[in-house]
């Protein structure tokens, strides 16, 4: 006799095949169940209010990032003095003060008087440069190598661009536009141009501020071997070495001891 397999009926009212026991806590129509509140306790992860959160992070790091970025840096260093620098302080007198961060300098540059309101971390060279238009005097290395920035303080030969303008408050100056004298050349400037002791030109004025300088030492030996020590910290990149110390030794005779 042939046995037929009836599966039992399933009770009335018990979920069918296919569906889960979580299909009772079914929301109503038109609401997800990602909005539904946690039930019995336990929280249920909502990725999309993550996300939500996330965007809002970010654009509040990148607000906070350009309102940072809107701000001048510190410590900003400035060559020149700048007309929307803070405004000058009113001194007792009634006379305008130098602007917040510089202080008031006097320098005889070139045999004239000039008073000058500075940042305390402004190289000579600088001033020179951008407030006195005294182009002359060039920035070469910016590390006191090379001998291009090369100017008289009190006589003597300094880097300028390895000094504060505020330490030589009341110094004498004098730069390679100093050199000439009511319109004639100084002797190494007709002695450079006759000998042809240049080729690019740049280094040239560091090199007749330090030649007049070993010129009027009488330390230093007239031999060419002590002036070419004398002259080691002057760099000419074109290799005019040997008109420049031929020039040097033909102003010599042209000079008048100092």
């Amino acid at each position: 006799m042939r046995r037929t397999l009836v599966s039992n009926p399933l009770p009335q009212g018990s979920p069918a095949m296919g569906q889960t026991m979580a299909d009772d806590n079914r929301n109503p129509p038109g609401q997800d169940a990602r909005d539904s509140h946690p039930r019995n306790g336990v929280e249920i992860h909502d990725p999309d209010a993550a996300s939500r959160s996330r965007r809002a992070f970010l654009k509040a790091v990148g607000a906070t990032g350009l309102a940072a970025a809107a701000v001048p840096a510190w410590g900003r260093v400035g060559y020149v003095n700048d007309d929307k620098e803070e405004p000058a302080a009113q001194r007792a007198d009634g006379e305008a003060g130098p602007a917040a961060g510089q202080q008031r300098i006097t320098l005889k540059v070139n045999g004239k008087p000039h008073t000058l309101d500075v940042a305390a971390n402004m190289v000579l060279l600088d001033v020179l440069r951008h407030q006195l238009d005294l182009t002359g005097t060039k920035k070469g290395c910016d590390h006191g190598q090379c001998g291009a920035c090369t100017i008289h303080v009190n006589g003597q030969a300094i880097n300028s661009c390895l000094s504060l303008a505020i330490a030589h408050d009341g110094d004498e100056i004098t730069t390679v536009e100093g050199l000439e004298r009511d319109g004639q050349m100084h002797p190494i400037q007709q002695a450079f141009l006759e000998h042809d002791a240049y080729q690019c030109g740049y280094c040239t004025s560091g090199q007749m501020m330090t030649a007049v300088a070993i010129l009027n030492d009488p330390s230093v030996g007239k031999d060419d071997l002590s002036v070419r020590e004398a002259m080691s910290g002057n760099i000419c990149r074109c290799g005019a070495y040997k008109n420049i110390l031929s020039a040097i030794q033909s102003a010599r005779k042209q000079m008048k001891p100092a």
